[in-house]
């Protein structure tokens, strides 16, 4: 009962991983032209100015690879119980986690950079996770 207890945990903590970065990820790629704008105009004032839309397109990038991955990986632990591409999730998920966190640390947005704890916490029990037990 205790491993099936971990597999659910397993389980859910990809979905959510899946779910979260498919979302932000599409929704970026469904609303290209606003997003990079906002996206630009967000660093504007940061060292990465230059790079602002270099940036975007890789967040983008990592957020919808972050969310494939994961939601691959939740069917590979469920139905295989392999939770290895979860687990490449989980890292895909907590670089974009930390890369998002270091943009808003950059443009001074301490409120937004505080927000992103729970995700980034949430990452790292991911990791533990589907990393297996000590």
């Amino acid at each position: 009962m205790r491993d099936l207890g971990w597999w659910l945990a397993q389980g859910f903590l990809g979905a959510f991983l899946a779910v979260l970065f498919l979302q932000s990820g599409l929704d970026k790629v469904l609303d290209w032209k606003g997003n990079k704008a906002y996206v630009t105009g967000y660093l504007d004032k940061t060292p990465l100015r230059r790079l602002g839309g270099l940036l975007f397109f890789l967040i983008t990038v990592l957020e919808v690879l972050a969310g494939v991955v994961s939601g691959a990986g939740v069917l590979a632990t469920v139905l295989l119980r392999q939770p290895e591409l979860g687990l490449l999730g989980a890292f895909l998920s907590a670089a974009s986690v930390v890369s998002l966190f270091l943009g808003q640390r950059l443009a001074k947005d301490y409120a937004s950079a505080a927000g992103m704890v729970p995700y980034f916490l949430t990452t790292v029990v991911a990791l533990v996770v589907l990393g297996g037990r000590p």
